[in-house]
């Protein structure tokens, strides 16, 4: 309690006022922004990296104990979709259960994909539980170095 009082109490900063920071703050869009994002308690929901470089948007998700066949990936539009799900493992006879921590059962995310995307070019690979989504940008987005020559 003390400690909230104290980050509380503390006045704001004038860079933290500035309003041009604030606003840029505020009307930021993220393209990459999640539309799902709530998943109901002990629901399977893995985990997402997704990174930009020059020539490409990579996607990584956790999913362990996932086969190929249980995973669906989409594009439509500018619209990534990436589904699947993970079964809960059966019991045998004679066996009972003393802890499940594990979760399981489908997901579904969806990204909203930035305009400068080639969709149809999308590679995924799936290795030791981690997917990699590779979503390339088109070639004439992509920063290319300009020469200048002496005149």
């Amino acid at each position: 309690m003390t400690l909230l009082r104290t980050r509380l109490s503390h006045p704001a900063t004038a860079a933290s006022l500035e309003p041009f920071r604030l606003m840029r703050g505020l009307l930021r869009w993220d393209p990459l922004r999640d539309y799902e994002l709530a998943a109901p308690a002990g629901a399977f929901m893995p985990s997402f990296d997704v990174k930009e470089s020059a020539d490409a948007y990579q996607f990584k998700v956790d999913l362990p104990g996932i086969v190929e066949t249980d995973l669906e990936i989409s594009v439509e539009g500018t619209r990534l979709t990436i589904a699947g799900k993970r079964e809960e493992g059966a019991l045998q006879e004679g066996e009972r259960l003393h802890l499940a921590e594990r979760t399981h059962g489908r997901f579904s995310r969806t990204f909203t994909l930035p305009e400068d995307v080639e969709g149809e070019k999308v590679v995924a690979e799936l290795r030791n539980g981690v997917l990699t989504l590779m979503v390339p940008k088109r070639p004439e987005v992509r920063p290319r170095k300009i020469n200048v020559s002496l005149g």
